[in-house]
C-alpha cells in the first residue's frame, strides 16, 4: 500500500516532517520494487536519516 503525507506507518510519526517525507518517498519506491512493507519502512527510515545528514537544511530558503 503506497503511503502520503497524510497516510503513513505509525513508526515515522515522529520523525521531522522533511524526514518522513522523504522516508515515505523512498518506502514507496522499495514497495514497487517488491519489498515487503516491513522492510521497505526500515530501509526507507534510515535512508531518509542519512540524505537529512547530507542535505542540510536551507536556512535561507523560502
Amino acid at each position: 500500500m503506497p503511503w502520503n503525507k497524510h497516510d503513513y506507518p505509525v513508526s515515522m510519526k515522529n520523525l521531522d516532517v522533511r524526514v518522513r517525507h522523504k522516508a515515505i518517498e523512498i518506502a514507496n519506491a522499495l514497495l514497487e520494487e517488491g519489498y515487503e512493507e516491513g522492510r521497505a519502512i526500515a530501509i526507507g527510515t534510515a535512508k531518509a536519516h542519512e540524505w537529512d545528514e547530507n542535505h542540510p537544511k536551507d536556512e535561507n530558503a523560502k
